[in-house]
């Protein structure tokens, strides 16, 4: 009606960044599970951190304040207990009110329950979940909640966290999207059995080197060129010198044109 009435009309012209904001709730309501991003640093040549663990800094400033903001835009961040024994991260959120921090969930993924109990994750604002199974110990279990985590029992499948079925309870929960932060095996994971939606991936100009020096994604992986998991819609963004590459491991309507 508008065409007829000589009005100039425009359909269609932001209906991909129209979907890119709207990702996470049309999985959510198409699958009632979470739209799962995974995020990591890595330097030039592929490197996590050295061979000693060190990871400090590998991203700059710059490209942590933007995390900054997609920690504040996720509903949960989930990390391995590698990167908590590694690492031993805050995942923490320096953006909003004491209410939107205290909003966002930690998830640690502890087949056995190695995290430490004085991980610096426990003091801050938040609720932590120890996604775990029947292999933690009833001690270690009730230490936790007397820390104020919530100790969740999955099942254990490959000597590892269901993830499949961990992904289920926070649907179950209404976490819309999650960001898996690592480490390695974590990410690994989640590609292998085809639980990631989308990857964001920061380049440090720097080189590490080393043999043993970890990478960001280890799991299964893959035999031969043919089987590699192929990325699409891919998007570059610079900060003071790193990048940012992110992408999509499934094609989708929004996608139909790249």
């Amino acid at each position: 009606e508008l065409d007829s009435s000589g009005i100039k009309t425009y359909v269609g012209q932001s209906e991909q960044k129209a979907q890119q904001i709207m990702e996470a709730y049309v999985k959510f309501i198409t699958t009632g599970q979470p739209f799962v991003t995974a995020k990591y640093a890595m330097s030039l040549d592929g490197k996590l951190a050295t061979e000693t663990g060190d990871s400090r800094w590998i991203s700059n400033e710059s490209s942590r304040n933007y995390v900054q903001q997609m920690r504040y835009e996720t509903d949960a961040m989930m990390v391995g207990v590698g990167t908590v024994l590694t690492d031993n991260p805050r995942l923490s959120l320096r953006k909003g009110e004491d209410s939107i921090r205290s909003s966002k969930l930690r998830v640690i993924v502890d087949t056995k329950g190695r995290t430490p109990i004085n991980a610096k994750l426990f003091k801050e604002p938040g609720k932590v979940l120890i996604a775990t199974t029947d292999l933690i110990a009833n001690d270690k279990a009730r230490q936790y909640e007397e820390l104020g985590a919530e100790v969740l029992k999955l099942p254990l499948t490959h000597g590892l966290v269901n993830l499949e079925a961990l992904l289920k309870e926070l649907g179950e929960r209404n976490i819309t999207n999650v960001m898996a932060e690592g480490g390695g095996m974590l990410l690994g994971s989640l590609f292998n059995l085809g639980l990631a939606d989308k990857v964001a991936a920061f380049i440090a100009p720097k080189i590490i080197g080393g043999d043993k020096s970890p990478a960001p994604v280890m799991g299964k992986g893959v035999m031969t060129m043919t089987e590699v998991l192929k990325l699409h819609c891919v998007n570059v963004k610079t900060f003071s010198g790193d990048v940012l590459i992110t992408s999509y491991t499934k094609k989708r309507a929004y996608l139909k044109n790249k």
